[in-house]
């Protein structure tokens, strides 16, 4: 049986927010793993033919996941996701931003607030989440640099990555 992956993505520029739906042939447990686990994350969270590198990983409230989109060429760009609240196998809410490699915020650049939700469908897992900015041109900005398309790219990295995981899963 194929599975075909629902991808809902809306922009509401009057509340300045994105909100992304993707669903997983996976159970939530495991789809929970592979969003706050940085072995994992590191697997797929950038797009191919880009790769993610995570140089600090604290997963709980008040922690912090510092890391780099590395590039074909070996180019670098930093981000930090510092945990705000985290209900374990639910929902977390992260505060997102581009930094530097030390983790210094790029006044700059784009910054977020992501809540993000996972949800049993079945044998499925619902992950939503609902990005929030403080101003219309930082989530303008975003989309300009192909934010929709990486994220897609990344989810369908994942997707490849789910099978394998599963068996695992089921050896371990």
């Amino acid at each position: 049986m194929s599975h075909n992956p629902t991808f809902d993505f809306s922009i509401d520029k009057e509340n300045k927010k994105i909100t992304v739906k993707r669903e997983y042939a996976a159970e939530r447990s495991l789809v929970w793993d592979v969003y706050t686990k940085s072995d994992i994350l590191d697997q797929w969270w950038a797009p191919k033919p880009w790769k993610s590198r995570t140089k600090k990983m604290d997963f709980k409230e008040g922690g912090q996941w510092l890391y780099a989109m590395v590039g074909p060429k070996g180019e670098e760009h930093w981000a930090i996701a510092k945990f705000e609240s985290i209900q374990t196998g639910k929902k977390f809410t992260v505060l997102d931003a581009f930094t530097d490699s030390d983790g210094n915020i790029k006044k700059d650049m784009p910054q977020s607030k992501w809540e993000v939700t996972f949800t049993d469908k079945g044998d499925d897992t619902l992950v939503e989440f609902i990005i929030s900015y403080d101003d219309l041109a930082q989530l303008e900005e975003t989309i300009k640099m192909g934010f929709k398309e990486g994220l897609s790219l990344a989810m369908e990295g994942l997707d490849s990555l789910l099978p394998t995981l599963k068996n695992q899963q089921k050896a371990g």
